[in-house]
């Protein structure tokens, strides 16, 4: 067993308007269905063990790119839209918030009577994974959301998060199944976060006799276990900052999207006829389906794709959205039946950008940048949970 990582995030109140959560299940949707075409199930299973890709893609998808609700946003959406094609896919998604994460088990029982794979073994290791991070670990937090997800192959993926009423923070647990040994001996080579004085580590080395005492009493036999963890620590403050984005990858997608088109690159031709601001999009998707790990240590840049419900770093475009997400559909049901080229030309825009950062000096003033979006949002249909975006006031002034 792995425990891939976990994620410190500052509590944020809100809800996901029905225009943005409708579209976030479409998009991601269409990423899944990229991803396990070119790399199959169980690769889609082990990047959403990674912390880091995970707030990449709630960042992508238009959530606020720290908060703590980007979990329950994210993986409702992703069980909303991939459970119907589970079966196509060969991915199960089990769980959710609150009541729906003790009903996990149940579901996972009935993923195992309809796929063959070991229901009952499935249902063990999520009860062991919670117990883990919220009683062998006593760390604070107290687990509220739970997701099981699990491959065809029985691979899976377990995504639970914690509340901590005390510092106003959510912590986020990845567990990855791959390399499974053992659930309670040394299974974090380290933790992150604040020092709250000493807390009661069951899963600690040094706990090894007391873990005894008590698995003589409740019959269980742990194995030993190899594991590994990262920790990503996300900022309180809710604006989108320079020190937030890596300028050089995030000016390098803005000079391919808007100083050149599409036209000056023979390898996109067959995304002619997409706008800028949709290649921008597109170029921030394709790195989350294809780019390599290194790539998502500043969740904060694949906001510039689709900004944020709360309008940070501005206004969700919802007709840039709609275009990116058709855009992905064509080139899926293209793929299906044979034509890939719009596929590969998706794949190739993260090649692309790429190849432009090696020499790419940023000059641009990150604020200035933020600002052109907001006063362009309401040309692509920008909304935020407090209303859709208006042009500026001097704009106004000109066009009456």
């Amino acid at each position: 067993m792995k425990r891939s990582g976990s994620a410190d995030l500052p509590l944020h109140n809100g809800f996901v308007p029905m225009w943005l959560a409708e579209r976030m299940a479409k998009l991601g949707l269409a990423v899944a269905e990229i991803m396990v075409m070119d790399f199959g199930s169980d690769e889609f299973i082990r990047r959403l063990s990674d912390p880091f890709w995970f707030q990449s893609l709630g960042a992508v998808m238009g959530m606020d790119w720290h908060s703590s609700g980007i979990t329950t946003s994210v993986m409702g959406a992703l069980k909303r839209a991939l459970n119907p094609h589970a079966k196509e896919l060969g991915i199960y998604i089990a769980g959710g918030k609150g009541k729906y994460s003790r009903q996990t088990p149940d579901e996972l029982l009935i993923i195992g009577d309809r796929t063959g794979l070991n229901g009952n073994e499935l249902a063990h290791c999520s009860k062991l994974a919670a117990k883990v991070d919220n009683t062998a670990i006593q760390d604070g937090y107290q687990l509220y959301l739970h997701n099981f997800v699990v491959s065809k192959t029985g691979q899976w993926t377990v995504i639970q998060q914690g509340m901590n009423d005390a510092n106003s923070t959510a912590r986020r647990y990845h567990w990855h199944s791959e390399g499974l040994k053992s659930f309670v001996n040394d299974p974090h080579t380290f933790i992150y976060g604040k020092n709250s004085g000493y807390i009661l580590n069951m899963a600690a080395g040094e706990a090894e006799s007391s873990r005894h005492a008590v698995m003589q009493m409740s019959a269980e036999h742990p194995n030993d276990m190899l594991a590994e963890a990262h920790k990503l620590v996300m900022p309180r403050h809710h604006d989108v900052r320079a020190e937030d984005v890596d300028l050089k990858r995030l000016g390098a997608v803005l000079w391919l999207a808007h100083e050149k088109q599409p036209k000056d690159f023979e390898d996109l031709l067959m995304l002619e006829g997409v706008g800028p601001r949709t290649l921008q999009s597109l170029a921030l998707v394709s790195e989350v389906i294809y780019g390599a790990p290194s790539r998502f240590k500043d969740p904060a840049r694949y906001s510039f794709a689709h900004g944020g419900k709360d309008g940070h770093p501005f206004p969700v475009p919802t007709k840039t959205y709609d275009e990116t997400i058709g855009v992905l559909n064509t080139a899926i049901y293209k793929a299906k039946i044979g034509q890939s080229e719009k596929k590969e030309a998706i794949k190739r825009l993260t090649d692309i950008a790429q190849r432009a950062e090696q020499d790419f000096t940023p000059n641009a003033n990150f604020d200035q940048v933020i600002q052109q979006e907001r006063d362009n949002s309401w040309r692509y249909g920008g909304r935020t949970v407090f209303g859709k975006a208006k042009p500026p006031q001097n704009l106004q002034l000109r066009l009456f």
